[in-house]
């Protein structure tokens, strides 16, 4: 879905190639209450903001919990939509709100129940993705 796509910057008409790099822990890179997802795109590193308040909200209101998979997923449907939109594609940083949050988490758990699950993200030393069926959500 969207660890990796393409897209076309509203702007320029430049197509976009955005890839998944990495979730971090933002308190220990510059003291954030959040957690920033990586991606590249074209080789540029922009970091999509996600706050912890997002991962205690989502337990509340369905006893489920973010995993890193689904973080990833909702960041990038979030970036897809700002480059559509013709936001700057080349910030390093934009922060999600808690209710931006919440309805990108949402709308991604219904994509991936209509195609059948969440795709895994391409992790370890051969990008080939984890094995075997995720939590649901």
């Amino acid at each position: 879905m969207y660890e990796e796509f393409r897209v076309t910057d509203r702007w320029t008409g430049e197509e976009l190639h955005c890839t998944w790099k990495a979730n971090i822990v933002a308190i220990a890179t510059r003291h954030a209450d959040a957690v920033d997802i990586r991606f590249a795109v074209n080789g540029n590193r922009i970091n999509i903001a996600l706050p912890c308040t997002a991962w205690v909200e989502q337990k509340k209101r369905t006893g489920k919990v973010i995993t890193d998979q689904l973080a990833a997923q909702v960041a990038g449907r979030y970036l897809k939509q700002l480059i559509e939109e013709g936001h700057d594609s080349q910030r390093e940083l934009y922060t999600m709100s808690l209710e931006e949050t919440l309805q990108h988490l949402d709308a991604v758990v219904d994509e991936a129940r209509a195609r059948g699950g969440m795709p895994p993200l391409p992790v370890g030393i051969e990008g080939t993705g984890a094995s075997g069926a995720g939590p649901e959500y």
